[in-house]
């Protein structure tokens, strides 16, 4: 009996599904990691056998994703979310060292707002403070309600700074579904030709958490920082992937000598850069599972390949959700052109229809279908605030096709999808 035999279809946003092969191997290496007679997890992270793997999995996202060598590649911890902060502090400190003699009034970062994530970003950057937050757009602007994040915004709607200490966009909403196309000639693509005019380097930082690794990243080279969680595509939580330019790697203690907000040690690029990314205990397990999803992916064929899969995986499930539509068993949540291939959502119409298609699935041995998880409230309130329990609501049907979702778990969503789309026609 294959050892996957009991396994469901996961579709959750993350942490995501992993590769069975993957995770065989993983369990191999909690036992004896490279013939060393040491499981990974207790492992040294100073032994020439990890720093040997690390350079290695540094060389694979070099190889596969064609990272010029003007860019380090870095790993770290806390997520996206931690970046949320640790790219604001690093920029406003290279920013100071090239202008000291602005004020925080005269020093802007700009924030291109289209989902869930990038409105976090940008309230934890005016949180931090040392500089004006300016939004260069904002997407709900553009949505029915002026209220929903359902598209990427025309690009003569972008107004960016003269010269801001960053440029900050999240390339797949997870939360939202949305998503900027990698095709310069889309209306849904990032507007790279309106950067740049002068010649210099561009100050540009994107969040690539949720669609890192599952093709080529448009305009790598164009710029500053990317970064990405490695729980949806390539791995475990807890490992942090950082893809830093150069000249982003600055002394930032020097920078708060010129009144730039000091950053933490471990938050520090230049820390990370100057001790191979181990200049503390790292995600080790974690690593180490990217590392074999990393080699995995080269063996059947790289990006190319992975980027040819998750466009026909993408392009089935928008088919079938086409069809529930005219039907009017769906309805979408993200306007045509701008949907993302990772995360797909929609919601099913009808009372209490969104919850029979989700037992449905979850009978047909698929989870993770549940839509993002928000706060609601508090019920079970006493005076003294001792006993409070979260209301949980969930938005919609999310499916996430992450690299590790197979074309087969994909067919089996639309053919279930394609039935309960029968059962519950209204035209």
């Amino acid at each position: 009996m294959s050892s996957d035999h009991a396994r469901v279809a996961n579709f959750g946003a993350g942490p995501s599904a992993l590769p069975v092969s993957v995770l065989e191997e993983a369990s191999k290496g909690l036992l004896n990691f490279q013939g060393t007679g040491i499981g990974i997890a207790e492992l040294s992270h100073r032994s020439k056998e990890f720093q040997a793997f690390v350079n290695n999995m540094e060389s694979l996202i070099r190889t596969q994703l064609s990272v010029p060598s003007t860019h380090y590649i870095l790993f770290t911890q806390g997520g996206g979310s931690m970046q949320f902060s640790a790219v604001v502090l690093n920029m406003l400190a290279r920013y100071r060292l090239l202008h000291p003699e602005r004020t925080e009034e005269e020093t802007v970062l700009d924030y291109v707002i289209t989902g869930s994530w990038s409105k976090k970003a940008a309230e934890e950057a005016r949180r931090l403070g040392g500089a004006q937050v300016n939004v260069v757009v904002d997407s709900r602007g553009f949505s029915e309600s002026e209220k929903a994040f359902d598209s990427i915004p025309p690009h003569d709607a972008y107004k960016f700074t003269e010269d801001p200490a960053l440029i900050y966009y999240c390339e797949n909403e997870t939360v939202d579904g949305v998503e900027f196309s990698h095709e310069d000639v889309s209306p849904a693509s990032f507007p790279f030709q309106l950067l740049g005019k002068d010649g210099g380097l561009v100050p540009l930082v994107a969040d690539y958490s949720s669609s890192f690794m599952c093709r080529p990243i448009p305009h790598l080279a164009d710029h500053a920082i990317i970064y990405a969680g490695a729980q949806k595509n390539i791995g475990p939580a807890g490992l942090t992937i950082l893809i830093v330019r150069q000249d982003c790697i600055v002394d930032v203690d020097a920078a708060a000598k010129l009144g730039a907000a000091p950053v933490p040690i471990t938050m520090s690029y230049k820390t990370l850069a100057d001790s191979g990314s181990l200049y503390n205990t790292p995600a080790v397990l974690s690593m180490y599972v990217s590392g074999l999803v990393l080699e995995r992916m080269q063996r059947h064929g790289g990006l190319k390949h992975y980027e040819e899969t998750n466009k026909r995986k993408a392009e089935k499930v928008y088919e079938v959700l086409r069809e529930g539509q005219e039907k009017g068993v769906f309805k979408p949540k993200v306007k045509e052109g701008s949907g993302s291939w990772m995360n797909v959502v929609f919601e099913v119409v009808g009372q209490d229809a969104e919850k029979e298609f989700l037992a449905g699935a979850e009978q047909a041995r698929m989870t993770g279908l549940k839509g993002h998880r928000s706060v609601g409230g508090w019920s079970n309130w006493r005076k003294d605030h001792s006993r409070r329990t979260l209301i949980l609501m969930y938005t919609g049907v999310r499916v996430s096709l992450y690299n590790a979702v197979t074309e087969p778990d994909v067919d089996r969503f639309v053919e279930y999808t394609r039935q309960f789309i029968a059962q519950h026609s209204t035209n």
